[in-house]
């Protein structure tokens, strides 16, 4: 940092937490309008809060790393919440009583023409970085360029953290129970492939249009829509990526729980004929129904799935359009849950729930965590106020 203050200062600002609410940290970064230069950094732990909670921290972080270090210049914020943008720039409410509080401190520390500028996160990486190199005990307070951060990280850690696999980023997974068929409306078995496959009915479509309209909103950080190959999973997953601009990876690990003899009866119409059987498939999850598959079986593929697909798709957003049992197994799995769970949640047709998983910064195994879960559309608030999943 040179004797002369800089007439304009750009702040750099992120947080994240990691289960919302869950362990949270903010990064921000001072740097000099005119060269980009870094004048100072500052990244810290929270304790548990939201996101929202954390971006508005390291807001007010990068505020007061302004007026110590630049008291005198023009500050631009820079960030990747929509909603810390909006509502500091006057054009939304803020109802959150943490983030009015945190509001009134932000309001406080910016000089007067402050302005409030929205960005990709792919632009606001340096930030992003920050925070989650504080989460992961890498890095903690102010700290000027030349400073020394914590040690390097031995080599297991480097590996897990190379460039290839997104440092400190978390995939994010955005899944999507297909729309409503006459066998979902009719309360029957409706299995993978190997079963009766009916489309779509209208409801089912226009169920399909309402999360595809819900989802557009934040399409610039959906990087691929995913699909089960079953015909219904696949037309709500075709809709959904014509609206984001996106084409469709068919991925067969995520297909429904083959029901075998089963498919296309009704539980009333099973129980009346199967009923030994049907009782024993709620009582064992290695149990089957004649020639179908077990919960056991489905979790095994499932899981094999959700491997590739974070090999694949490390610190990006997916999209994946799937079916009632995978998307509970992938909820159990993040939640570190007993597969019987499965029995204990609802999740409705065309209902949106949201993991992120985070790679573990020593072992490298990818931890979960639950953003939200089974919600609909045109609740649009839900996705917007939460400022990213």
């Amino acid at each position: 940092m040179t004797d002369a203050r800089p007439a304009r200062v750009v702040v750099e600002a992120d947080g994240g937490s990691r289960g919302n609410p869950g362990p949270a940290a903010y990064g921000a970064v001072l740097r000099d309008a005119a060269t980009g230069a870094v004048i100072a950094e500052d990244a810290r732990t929270l304790g548990v809060a939201t996101n929202n909670v954390a971006e508005y921290s390291g807001l007010v972080a990068g505020l007061k790393l302004a007026a110590d270090l630049a008291p005198d210049a023009q500050v631009e914020v820079r960030m990747d919440s929509k909603l810390v943008v909006e509502q500091m720039s006057g054009r939304w409410q803020i109802k959150h009583a943490d983030m009015k509080v945190l509001a009134a401190e932000a309001r406080a520390l910016a000089p007067a023409g402050t302005t409030y500028t929205w960005v990709p996160r792919a632009e606001n990486s340096w930030a992003d970085r920050l925070a989650n190199e504080a989460l992961d005990g890498i890095r903690s307070g102010v700290s000027l360029p030349g400073d020394q951060v914590a040690d390097e990280p031995d080599s297991a850690i480097e590996e897990a953290e190379s460039p290839a696999s997104g440092p400190g980023q978390p995939t994010t997974l955005v899944l999507v129970r297909h729309g409503v068929t006459h066998h979902t409306t009719g309360r029957r078995f409706s299995g993978g492939l190997g079963g009766d496959n009916p489309p779509l009915s209208e409801e089912g479509r226009a169920q399909a249009a309402e999360v595809a309209a819900w989802l557009t909103e934040l399409k610039e950080s959906i990087d691929v829509v995913v699909a089960s190959p079953v015909r219904r999973t696949r037309e709500t997953a075709d809709i959904i990526a014509a609206s984001l601009g996106r084409e469709v990876t068919e991925e067969p690990s995520f297909a429904e729980m083959e029901f075998g003899d089963w498919d296309g009866l009704s539980f009333t119409e099973v129980a009346e004929r199967d009923k030994e059987r049907l009782d024993a498939w709620f009582a064992d999850m290695a149990a089957a129904p004649p020639g179908g598959e077990s919960f056991v079986a489905v979790q095994e593929r499932v899981l094999a799935g959700l491997a590739r697909l974070l090999a694949a798709h490390q610190g990006r957003t997916v999209v994946l359009v799937s079916h009632v049992t995978p998307i509970k197994t992938l909820v159990a799995h993040a939640l570190d849950a007993p597969l019987e769970t499965l029995f204990r949640m609802e999740l409705a047709p065309a209902a949106v729930t949201v993991l992120a998983f985070y790679p573990d910064p020593r072992t490298g195994e990818q931890k979960g965590s639950m953003r939200f879960f089974n919600a609909l559309a045109p609740g649009r608030r839900t996705l917007r106020d939460t400022g990213r999943w």
